[in-house]
């Protein structure tokens, strides 16, 4: 029973709704600066880093996750749309995607 209440403890931190404004505003940061070829969801963190100096710890790894994530969303929109891939995870994405936008 220990594990139910940890988890559900951790979903009602996760879930807040400053949390998941936090979130959202990572996934948007991470979205915008991952379309640009050549920057992954490292360096984007690394440069959004200092942005999360002034929030609570957890609401900062949130923000960091969401910035991670969403960088990595938009190393794929990359290799779709412009055939170049964002990112080495996004390579896979290039082969048929970009045929796929063409054609429509």
């Amino acid at each position: 029973m220990d594990l139910i209440a940890n988890l559900s403890t951790g979903f009602g931190v996760a879930f807040t709704p400053i949390n998941l404004l936090y979130a959202f505003i990572g996934c948007m940061l991470g979205t915008l600066i991952g379309v640009l070829p050549g920057i992954g969801p490292v360096a984007t963190i690394a440069m959004l880093l200092p942005a999360t100096y002034a929030l609570p710890p957890v609401s900062a790894l949130i923000m960091l996750a969401g910035i991670y994530y969403g960088a990595q969303y938009g190393g794929s929109t990359t290799a779709i749309l412009v055939n170049l891939p964002g990112e080495s995870s996004s390579v896979v994405t290039l082969i048929d995607g970009y045929q796929m936008a063409r054609r429509g």
